[in-house]
């Protein structure tokens, strides 16, 4: 028998990964993080007293800045500062007025284009066409409609 070699065992059983008990252990862990999550105390809130916004007072750039506003016919209103009122211009009167505007405040000058809610994008360009041959640099478009006139 010394040189008998052990039988070789036939059909050798592999080993297998069993995908049922890991599901188990995972619905398991997932309704134990539930039932925890659901037993926590609610985050109280503490009571903070926010500052209150004070409206912004006019600055001296408000003062000086000039308002264009055209309108679909053509027709263009001059404001400068915090006027109340806005006053009828022709379209004309623009460079003259800006010209002059630019002499007295040289590079502080601002310019605001508006539009109100008829406006066509042509009487626009007219008015910014005017502000650059006067030479002003601050240049600002609105995009909010506003009130004729205002």
């Amino acid at each position: 028998m010394a040189g008998i070699n052990p039988p070789v065992e036939e059909g050798k059983k592999k080993a297998r990964i069993e995908i049922i008990p890991l599901i188990d252990v995972i619905f398991f862990l997932l309704a134990t993080f539930v039932l925890f999550t659901l037993s926590l105390k609610k985050i109280s809130s503490l009571q903070v007293d926010l500052p209150v916004a004070t409206p912004p007072t006019t600055t001296k750039v408000d003062e000086v800045t000039v308002y264009l506003q055209v309108s679909d016919q053509g027709s263009v209103y001059w404001k400068q500062g915090a006027a109340p009122t806005a006053e009828l211009i022709t379209i004309g009167e623009i460079r003259p007025r800006l010209m002059d505007y630019k002499q007295r405040l040289g590079n502080e000058a601002r310019v605001l284009v508006q539009g109100d809610n008829t406006a066509k994008f042509g009487a626009a360009v007219i008015a910014l066409d005017e502000v650059r041959r006067a030479g002003i640099e601050q240049v600002s478009v609105q995009t909010t409609v506003q009130p004729t006139g205002r």
